[in-house]
């Protein structure tokens, strides 16, 4: 850890020397188009066990929206029904053998959203159906339960999302304006006229905690812990936004008047326009951060860890006017800081964050986040080309307060990243892929350009950081078409899967010896 006098009130993070596998549960493998509680999700569980891996890293699990990004998310504290089990739903007899055969050929290296929607939903509704008219009374007893348990957040998801379907999928600012509105007596109407899909909803969120509950519990017995993520935004359209308009920037129509973004950096020279609303801090810190509390309440319920998106944020963050086309013309505005930080380990005490410290990253930045023992992120694709904090992405410059990645999710894989030319992926010009190249491989100490994924991976596995994250597109030796995401682009993103075999007990040893070499 780095040597720093912390406040009284603050707590540093520690974790022990160990490292783990970054992969979306939707990217596993599966017979429904898409990765999900089944089957495969135990024999990955089983890979990291049998490779020595402590973390699991995943991306946000909420329900999807716009371009099926897990940080455009109908809600920040549902669970995505697409990755419920079918299989377990027919091994609890709400759903036949045969309603798993009426399922469509899917591709099995990327996920094709559209029909896997359409089927997985129609074959949840039928699991809904006969839940409700044969489910067992302790079963029955278990779902009111969790009903209960959850209704601060889950009746105001049900109904948004039954109200959304009613309006065939259209955003929430165009709905009737006085369901839009929240209308006290509207809600009641709906509530009422849209009692079973309400239920059905509710019922695909039970099925959800309880499975990945026993999923945590089997990854617990196999010493492996979950690192989730939480986005600093929550997306317009969503029941977060809906129920709780009073805590963002919008208009009389409930559309933004500011929106979330980056100013140009390494991804893009005309920055990144995320189109987020902006939070009315001021509101949030008169009720103490309650909303915010309570999110993290629910993803430290889900995760034994999160990853803090975009930390710099909190400290200031970049505020674009509603309506441009790219994220040029923003500004910084000054962010909750320590204030927001302080309320946060009151609540909790101990905070288990990681935060998410990449792009322009200022030094009161890093004066909060060590202020309050948070570890860091460094990625080592940053560490060799012409960015001006390309020093700190360096392993010989690590501090052991830091969790050290190969590449992330909004990166190339390794494999790709190398054999780029820089046009289309980021600012890099190709001079610059050429010296970034002839410094990776005096630093590294290599020739062999086909191996590059294991001597980045070794690299990170060697340094002092705590704890390194490998993504499993880079064990696989994997090239661009397995990337997660483009930033600044709105499709094609969130879809690829690793094939059914891919994983095996060459890689699991292969890691296995890396991580005893260096005593993870």
């Amino acid at each position: 850890m780095l040597s720093l006098r912390l406040p009284a009130y603050c707590y540093e993070v520690k974790f022990p020397r160990s490292s783990g596998i970054l992969l979306h549960l939707t990217s596993l493998p599966g017979r429904f188009g898409i990765g999900d509680f089944g089957p495969c999700v135990y024999e990955f569980t089983d890979f990291l066990s049998a490779a020595g891996q402590k973390f699991w890293q995943v991306l946000p699990l909420n329900p999807t929206g716009y371009g099926d990004s897990p940080y455009q998310c109908f809600s920040a504290f549902a669970g995505n029904p697409l990755l419920v089990s079918l299989e377990r739903l027919r091994d609890q007899g709400v759903l036949q053998a045969s309603d798993l055969r009426r399922s469509p050929l899917f591709p099995e290296d990327f996920v094709d959203y559209g029909p896997v929607i359409e089927f997985k939903m129609a074959t949840l509704s039928r699991a809904a159906q006969v839940f409700f008219a044969d489910g067992s009374r302790g079963d029955r007893a278990a779902f009111d339960r969790f009903c209960e348990n959850a209704s601060p957040w889950l009746d105001d998801y049900a109904l948004f999302m039954a109200c959304k379907d009613a309006h065939r999928g259209t955003i929430w600012t165009s709905w009737d304006a006085q369901i839009r509105r929240r209308d006290a007596h509207t809600v009641s109407e709906w509530s009422k006229k849209l009692a079973a899909e309400i239920r059905a909803h509710k019922y695909w969120q039970f099925e959800f905690f309880q499975q990945w509950e026993r999923l945590k519990n089997y990854c617990q017995q196999r010493g492996i812990r979950f690192m989730g993520d939480v986005p600093i935004y929550v997306a317009h359209d969503s029941a977060d936004v809906w129920s709780h308009p009073d805590l963002f920037h919008l208009d009389e129509q409930g559309r933004p008047t500011v929106v979330s973004g980056v100013p140009p950096d390494y991804f893009s020279a005309t920055g990144q326009l995320w189109g987020n609303p902006i939070y009315r801090w001021d509101l949030l810190a008169a009720s103490g951060y309650k909303w915010w509390i309570e999110r993290f309440r629910a993803s430290l319920a889900l995760f034994d860890m999160v990853r803090l998106d975009h930390f710099r944020g909190f400290e200031s963050y970049w505020e674009v006017p509603a309506g441009e086309t790219t994220a040029i013309h923003g500004r910084w505005v000054k962010g909750p800081g320590e204030e927001f930080l302080s309320a946060l380990q009151n609540a909790f005490g101990r905070l288990p964050i990681v935060a998410e410290n990449l792009g322009v990253i200022t030094p009161p930045v890093e004066k909060l986040r060590q202020q309050f023992g948070l570890p860091g992120m460094s990625l080592l694709q940053f560490a060799f080309g012409t960015d001006p904090q390309g020093p700190s992405f360096r392993p010989h410059n690590y501090s052991r307060d830091l969790v050290a990645y190969t590449g992330g999710h909004d990166n190339d894989t390794t494999v790709g990243w190398w054999s780029s030319s820089g046009a289309g992926d980021s600012t890099r010009t190709p001079e610059d892929v050429r010296k970034e190249r002839d410094f990776a491989r005096s630093y590294l100490n290599f020739r062999d350009d086909s191996d590059i994924n294991w001597v980045m991976i070794r690299a990170v596995l060697a340094s002092v950081a705590d704890v390194a994250i490998v993504p499993l597109q880079d064990v696989l030796g994997l090239g661009s078409a397995a990337r997660m995401n483009l930033p600044g682009t709105v499709s094609g993103n969130w879809k690829w899967r690793y094939r059914p075999g891919a994983l095996n007990g060459e890689l699991s040893a292969r890691l296995r010896s890396l991580v005893t070499l260096y005593d993870r």
